[in-house]
């Protein structure tokens, strides 16, 4: 069944891909309309999302924000997909880094990293950051349940020599890397919540204690890897530039988590910025009547 799921879906994949950028955010817009309007999809998730982050705002600058998402959303969507065809040229031209010379540093210095990003404005297209650098990239992803599709992934993934592994699979690969002298750049996507039995760090975000993933900072701190922050700013439709911030060379100087704490508000701070850019349709505050009591 999953391969007669992959082969009927994949040519459609494909044709919108091959489309020109405007066509394909005609047809995003179009898909717009049927998500908000017709399936009306977690609908209700992200209108209590935005009024949880947002308890000052009106319901019609909630609504507004909320309108803004989904065509946002949408046009993510297409560009994942435009993902499986596009050049590196064209990506390196929508995909804009203003600080890459920092990257560049720390290799000089044979230092591996670990990047925190959150879930906004885009991360689908970061892997084209492994064209501008040299250490071996690997993202940390959670396994599609259709095999076909998962491979899919891996090989947009692998045509710019970035590579996807799982949680249960990070540590032993890059402890393996270390202890063979490979330089790695890793990427965390860490804002969205961990589940409730393995939560170890709770931590306000958007003004609500939430439980936190820190397995990024643990990492780099046994593998004495520098930390790093990117921020991604949405220039206009289909362009972003990112920055990176808060670069930490001696990562085992910090507090426990302070680290995260600290990438944990740069993410506040984006979504305060333009709010529309972030992922609403995720249950970041669902554990946030379970909070235990050395957290509250």
């Amino acid at each position: 069944m999953q391969f007669l799921v992959y082969i009927l879906v994949y040519p459609l994949l494909w044709i919108i891909s091959i489309l020109p950028f405007r066509l394909m955010y005609f047809l995003s817009d179009g898909f717009y309309i049927l998500l908000y309007y017709i399936i009306g999809y977690r609908k209700k998730v992200v209108t209590n999302n935005l009024k949880l982050a947002f308890p000052e705002k009106t319901n019609q600058e909630i609504s507004l924000i909320r309108k803004q998402f989904y065509h946002h959303l949408c046009d993510m969507m297409f560009e994942a997909i435009k993902s499986i065809t596009i050049s590196e040229a064209e990506m390196q031209k929508r995909y804009v880094f203003t600080n890459v010379e920092e990257i560049h540093k720390l290799e000089k210095e044979n230092r591996s990293i670990v990047l925190f990003m959150g879930h906004y404005a885009s991360w689908e297209w970061i892997f084209i950051l492994q064209t501008h650098v040299n250490n071996k990239g690997y993202a940390v992803y959670k396994r599609l349940s259709n095999k076909y599709f998962d491979a899919l992934v891996k090989r947009i993934r692998a045509k710019y020599n970035s590579h996807l592994i799982t949680t249960k699979e990070t540590f032993s690969i890059l402890i393996k890397a270390k202890e063979n002298n490979e330089l790695t750049f890793n990427g965390f996507v860490f804002d969205q919540s961990p589940k409730l039995n393995k939560a170890v760090y709770w931590q306000e975000f958007m003004g609500i204690e939430v439980p936190v993933h820190v397995g990024a900072e643990i990492l780099a701190k046994r593998l004495d890897m520098v930390t790093l922050f990117l921020k991604v700013k949405k220039v206009k439709r289909g362009h972003y530039e990112a920055t990176f911030l808060d670069i930490n060379r001696n990562t085992k100087d910090y507090a426990d988590f302070e680290i995260t704490d600290l990438a944990l508000k740069r993410v506040e701070e984006q979504i305060n910025e333009a709010p529309e850019y972030y992922f609403w349709t995720h249950k970041r505050w669902k554990h946030r009547n379970n909070v235990p009591k050395e957290f509250q």
